[in-house]
């Protein structure tokens, strides 16, 4: 496990529902309670969310693309994934999926993998690495931090020899994912800035941002 490790401030009781639009390039972050759900609605389709989740109460324990994986006995998420930490403990769970299929292996760009991947003059593009360091050190969180991520709508397919590639999406204007918090949890967002591949179709989008409270009404 990561020797580094932080509490994050009680999240406040969820006040029936709230809603924010993330701008295209953009970070967001929510800390939810145990119970809440959070709704990310992708407005205008083919918007890859780069994604990633703490337990609140101690960071160190987060989001684990292995474990994941090896829960579900899949390499892509939909309706009924569980995301699980390091400590094979459950996050949030995907009650509700309108697309079908998210990655989980493509992992966020950064300044580093675009220019190795698409040349030196993408150095100066705002990528999704700087977006996670920028929303994580809101609450303490570094560099080492930051681990494989989920990319809700984003699609990579995966051939019989392995080999994988990021394709054009299968997302539409509209459509939406639902997660709920299995604990208390610190949720990281980066809407991806990338525009040297087709997962935002060369041309990211706003996406939307919805908490509610839990299914029984209740604030937890």
């Amino acid at each position: 496990m990561n020797s580094r490790s932080a509490t994050v401030t009680s999240p406040s009781p969820v006040v029936s529902r709230r809603s924010s639009v993330v701008p295209a390039r953009a970070p967001w972050s929510a800390v939810l309670p145990a119970g809440a759900s959070l709704t990310v609605t992708d407005l205008r389709g083919n918007q890859a969310v780069d994604f990633l989740v703490y337990d609140a109460g101690d960071t160190a324990v987060r989001y684990s693309a292995p474990d994941t994986l090896q829960a579900q006995g899949s390499l892509f998420l939909t309706t009924g994934s569980v995301l699980m930490s390091n400590e094979h403990t459950p996050l949030m769970t995907v009650t509700e999926d309108q697309v079908g299929r998210h990655d989980t292996v493509g992992g966020a760009c950064s300044k580093e993998s675009n220019t190795l991947r698409y040349g030196h003059h993408t150095w100066s593009q705002h990528a999704c690495v700087e977006n996670f360091l920028a929303e994580g050190g809101r609450y303490g969180l570094g560099a080492r931090d930051l681990v494989p991520n989920v990319n809700w709508y984003m699609n990579v397919p995966v051939e019989r020899d392995g080999t994988l590639g990021i394709v054009d999406g299968i997302s539409a204007p509209g459509l939406r994912l639902t997660l709920r918090a299995e604990t208390d949890v610190l949720v990281l967002v980066s809407n991806c800035p990338q525009i040297n591949n087709p997962c935002n179709g060369f041309e990211p989008t706003p996406v939307e941002m919805t908490v509610t409270a839990d299914d029984t009404g209740a604030t937890a």
